[in-house]
């Protein structure tokens, strides 16, 4: 059985390890360089690979996927502890808003991180080039080697 070469810094990042270090903050192509500058401010590039990030759109789907995510685990909990427990009234009003807005802060940065991944595993909004060290090689795509039957055949999602 044939297994995949190892990666090399000339070949994409598959999808969950791209989604992976970017949730962690980092650069979804080496893994060294940060993502953010600020809170949730993308930097343009990364300083080590020199990827450019700048033209991410990661817009509205991380606050989708934290609203999504909070909401299911504290109506959760919210559920469990009115059917369990006779908990005072003022303690849930100052505690469950609390929790929410915690774990909402919590959660965007890597979310955000997760979503600028996800753009770059799938080659979207500019991520279709690889960093100008790293596009010596030939590229592949997460799906394989590049289509031979095209005479002009790249990996990726086509012209960008």
């Amino acid at each position: 059985m044939d297994h995949p070469p190892p990666q090399t810094s000339a070949s994409r990042t598959g999808l969950i390890r791209s989604m992976a270090r970017g949730f962690l903050g980092r650069c979804p192509h080496c893994g060294e360089g940060r993502i953010f500058g600020r809170f949730l401010k993308v930097r343009p590039e990364c300083e080590r690979c020199g990827l450019e990030l700048h033209h991410h759109r990661a817009d509205d789907l991380p606050p989708y996927v934290v609203i999504f995510l909070v909401a299911h685990v504290v109506g959760y909990l919210i559920l469990e502890l009115e059917m369990g427990y006779d908990v005072p009234l003022w303690f849930q009003f100052t505690f469950w808003p609390l929790a929410t807005l915690g774990m909402a802060l919590a959660l965007l940065q890597p979310v955000k991180g997760a979503v600028v991944g996800l753009q770059y595993a799938l080659g979207m909004h500019g991520f279709a080039k690889l960093p100008s060290a790293a596009s010596e090689g030939p590229e592949e795509s997460r799906f394989g080697p590049a289509d031979e039957r095209a005479p002009d055949a790249r990996a990726g999602l086509g012209r960008a």
